[in-house]
């Protein structure tokens, strides 16, 4: 066979144990060899191919469509075991099969092992009719004992007549001997044993001196996927060599963790933001019903989450959501049939090559219904009735979109910015205590840095008025305007000669709002707080000079004692000497002083923007609510995909200083892929994912290393709010110090998010004709536009070597050139965007998301042909194949076993009315689709 032939004349590999033809195996060799590779568990033990030659059929003027079915059975067991089936292969009598038969370590064959090969021919795939044509039995044994690792077998039928030949050829052997054993160099024997060289890749630790790390295996990967599926290929090339494939999909246990810590996250908000509406004191009748109604739609929201996260915590099902349950209440925040697909190539010169792909069911709120749209269509209902209330609106004052964006921001800062103030005024008392004049300095800049952002956020028009409208709100207002006697609530800072004073005035507590508020009051507040500070920096300086200055009292004080003198008859040290505890006493009121006009201004400033808030959130408060939750629900599932694709695109690359150096500079490109059409339902489904792809610019990642080296000790960890998320990654310490030092210090790593759709079902063609398809338009001209943004940022900061090379003569800007072109087309079903925004993802570092209605049937069509393009693109996978080797994932892949997993059927839910509709490249081949419950 060419094949062999060629194989036998490669140079290095990267596998290597001996080589099975150059000396007779023991069966203790033999065992040694079905034991694997212990670095790389996705590894067959034994691989081979199976080619068919001289098939016969009862009816000869029909040549047959067969397939090779492959069971084992190994002593004492006495049944077969079906283990693996080859692609379906018409119209020939000499099949040569593109899908290899692997048999990984879990297997647990040995030499003993029995393998059969069933052949049948196939009558009608669409039916699924099929007669077994006959059969071939072998040994494990024979197979790796034959010196070409190859046998060639008699095909017989039930009636035991001969009705071709089959032949079986190894790879795995051959392939691992070709890197570093030969003829020349055989193992050596000790005491009659042969024993094999060591190979020094196995010595290597399984941190990250390998580029590729295993999903089953590596620690960082083993904890976040599992239930992984393997499947192998063998494709030929146009130079006639091979491309070994190894085809894999797992799914995440992140698909339950993530939201049961996000739901966790938002209970915690819903729950202070209620508090806060709480503490804002006693309120006019009319506020004081509001505020009710608002802390009411608060506590039924907050019940909703604390029942999902009950749920969520009681749920003992497998790690993903099936695609039949994505309208389950319970599991609703857990995102539809999520998984990892990955692609693992090596080339003909032994370099391994690895593509990951994470599906997942489009995003969308499905228990809460379609009806009246998805959330593009429900936040611009949103925001016509918040405008109409505003128009309606007695309000004396209405606030515009800005404003409400400040607060929030103004909120934030004050919270950070109070609990820095405090915590570095702490830190200043205890450095005066300890008498240490660096650590003063030192502390009281920052202190006074802190000190100064947090008047800056405070002085402001919008805190003036919120206080004035929070002031008008209190029912005591109109009274006190009566009651212009009433004194007002201040601090009185007094400079006593040498002795820095401060104290409260006024007969109100500091927690009241003095009803007769005007800016200029406002002012004296923050304008106090400076006051205090500048006390503070004064005094310090004074300590310091003190400290500083050498004094001539002391030094005739010393010669005094020397002379057999004492000090002072009461024994109390003169004016001029320092004492233990004098630094702390001095600063103690001023820090104090300190902390309470900080206390009093924040709390004033939190409280009014509060009040801002509720005053705008009021009148649409209930649709706020709802909107929220569904925009929670999308939001979850698309954060729990985001993490899984960076995770996995982070461990392939530790070793990728160019993608490191692009990550923590311009951040990661995140791109999403659906195929939704844009009529019905799926229009709906849409609008909601486009919002959950765009929200996932307020996440930033933190790696940091693991406490420890259990699976639960490398789960992500999310902090923030809905403002903005955080999510920490921690990686074992091999890895972590692999980062480069900008990433170990914790910078926030940021997300540019980008999606294109392109409906491809007979749907998307009703919508073609008599629908309408501009939001489809709309969202990809957006994401043109944000990679377009994306990629100048990249040219503006990095070198074009931080890039993965690539065989495509077309350049980047080439292909984002062609991309605007197809985008602006507006041409129907144009899947040209799909596939040059996928490469433009590729070729960029991107992590790729690919998704349908439920990421089982047409997500398969879309993995596979991507795969197949790659193979052909990248890895010269010879053009006349590509249809067969499309067929051959679609029908064999790991794409056919996750139907299995989602409906319990190896069938993709097409019909074939519905395929004419579909373009020519998403055709299943026949017998792998029908009607099937989704």
């Amino acid at each position: 066979m060419a094949g062999g032939r060629e194989r036998r004349e490669r140079t290095q590999r990267p596998w290597s144990v001996y080589r099975a033809n150059t000396f007779e195996l023991s069966s203790e060799m033999i065992g040694l060899a079905l034991a694997g590779n212990s670095q790389d568990p996705d590894e067959p033990v034994l691989e081979f191919s199976v080619a068919c030659t001289e098939l016969a059929t009862p009816a000869l003027e029909r040549k047959p469509n067969s397939f090779v079915a492959v069971s084992c059975t190994t002593p004492p067991q006495a049944f077969w075991t079906k283990h693996a089936q080859t692609e379906v292969i018409e119209g020939t009598s000499n099949p040569m099969f593109l899908s290899s038969i692997a048999f990984f370590q879990d297997c647990n064959i040995n030499p003993q092992t029995q393998v059969k090969l069933a052949v049948y021919d196939v009558k009608d795939r669409s039916q699924g009719t099929m007669y077994m044509l006959g059969s071939a039995l072998f040994a494990v044994k024979e197979l790796l004992q034959e010196k070409s690792h190859r046998l060639e077998l008699e095909l017989r039928s039930a009636e035991n007549q001969r009705v071709g030949k089959v032949t079986v050829t190894a790879w795995q052997m051959e392939d691992r001997a070709d890197h570093r054993m030969s003829v020349r160099s055989l193992p050596e024997s000790i005491n009659g044993r042969t024993v094999l060289p060591v190979d020094e890749s196995l010595t290597e630790s399984m941190g990250v001196r390998i580029k590729y790390a295993s999903l089953c295996k590596d620690s960082l990967l083993r904890s976040v996927f599992g239930g992984t599926m393997s499947r192998m290929y063998r494709f030929p090339t146009t130079d006639g060599k091979h491309l070994r494939v190894l085809e894999q999909m797992a799914e995440s246990v992140l698909s339950l963790n993530i939201p049961r810590q996000f739901v966790k996250l938002l209970l915690e908000e819903d729950a202070a933001r209620v508090c806060e509406l709480e503490e804002l004191g006693e309120l006019s009748p009319c506020w004081e019903n509001l505020r009710q109604q608002i802390v009411s739609q608060y506590q039924s929201i907050t019940l909703a989450y604390q029942e999902t996260l009950s749920d969520l915590s009681n749920y003992r099902g497998p790690s993903f959501k099936a695609s039949n349950l994505k309208a389950d209440k319970k599991l609703e925040f857990m995102p539809t049939n999520l998984h990892v697909q990955r692609m693992r190539v090596q080339d003909e010169l032994g370099f391994e090559h690895t593509y990951d792909v994470i599906t997942i069911g489009a995003p969308a709120a499905h228990c809460q219904g379609f009806k009246s749209g998805g959330l593009r269509k429900l936040i611009q209902k949103f925001e016509e009735a918040k405008k109409h209330s505003a128009l309606s609106s007695s309000q004396s004052i209405v606030y515009i979109p800005q404003d409400i964006i400040r607060a929030k921001e103004i909120i934030a800062h004050i919270n950070t910015l109070k609990t820095q103030v405090n915590y570095y005024a702490e830190r200043l008392s205890r450095a005066a205590k300890d008498r240490s004049a660096s650590g003063l300095e030192r502390t009281l800049a920052i202190l006074t840095d802190k000190t100064h952002q947090l008047v800056t956020v405070c002085d402001c028009k919008l805190l003036a008025s919120a206080i004035q409208a929070l002031n008008a709100a209190r029912p005591e207002y109109i009274a006190s305007k009566a009651s212009p006697t009433t004194e007002p609530e201040q601090v009185v800072l007094r400079n006593d000669q040498d002795t820095l004073l401060a104290k409260w005035s006024g007969r109100n507590s500091r927690s009241s709002l003095h009803v007769d508020w005007h800016e200029e009051e406002w002012e004296k507040v923050w304008v106090n707080v400076d006051k205090s500070l500048e006390c503070i920096i004064q005094r310090v300086d004074k300590l310091l000079q003190k400290e500083r200055r050498p004094s001539s009292s002391s030094l005739d004080c010393t010669q005094h004692d020397l002379q057999g003198g004492s000090s002072k008859k009461d024994g109390s040290p003169s004016a001029e000497e320092a004492y233990p505890g004098e630094w702390s006493e001095a600063l103690y009121p001023l820090l104090t002083t300190l902390t309470e006009c900080v206390a009093m201004m924040t709390d004033k400033a939190k409280k009014s923007m509060v009040f801002l808030l509720m005053q705008d959130s009021a009148p649409t408060i209930a649709m706020d609510v709802s909107l929220q939750y569904r925009r929670d629900v999308v939001f979850c599932q698309t954060l729990t995909a985001l993490i899984c694709g960076f995770i996995i695109k982070l461990r392939n690359c530790l070793r990728d200083n160019g993608f490191l150096r692009q990550l923590y500079t311009i951040g990661l490109l995140a791109q999403f892929e659906s195929l939704l059409s844009t009529y019905g339902e799926e229009l709906a489904m849409l609008e909601d994912m486009s919002i959950g792809v765009m929200d996932l610019r307020n996440v930033t990642f933190k790696v940091t290393q693991a406490t420890g080296s259990s699976a639960p000790d490398m789960l992500p960890i999310i902090t923030g709010n809905r403002d903005g998320f955080n999510v920490r990654i921690p990686l074992p310490g091999s890895m972590f110090d692999a980062l480069p030092r900008e990433i170990q210090s914790g910078m926030l790593l940021r997300v540019q998010p980008v999606h294109f759709n392109v409906g491809i079902n007979e749907q998307q063609t009703l919508a073609e004709k008599f629908g309408d398809t501009s939001l489809q338009e709309i969202i990809n001209v957006e994401s043109l536009s944000r990679l377009n943004s994306y990629y100048e940022q990249f040219k503006e900061v990095l070198p074009e070597d931080c890039l993965p090379r690539s065989r495509s003569q077309t350049c980047l800007p080439e292909l984002l050139r062609f991309l605007g072109q197809n985008v602006n087309a507006r041409k129907n079903k144009n899947v040209d965007i799909l596939w040059q925004a996928a490469e433009i993802c590729r070729r960029l570092n991107g992590v790729r998301f690919t998704s349908c209605k439920s990421a089982k049937d047409r997500t398969a069509m879309s993995v596979t042909l991507e795969q197949c393009l790659i193979l052909q693109h990248e890895h010269g996978m010879a053009p006349q194949v590509f249809t067969q080797a499309l067929d051959c994932m679609r029908s064999e892949g790991c794409r056919r076993e996750n139907t299995v997993k989602n409906v319990g059927s190896r069938k993709y839910a097409f019909n074939s009315l519905q395929l004419r509709a579909f373009p020519k490249h998403y055709r299943p081949p026949e017998g792998t689709y029908g009607k099937v419950e989704t």
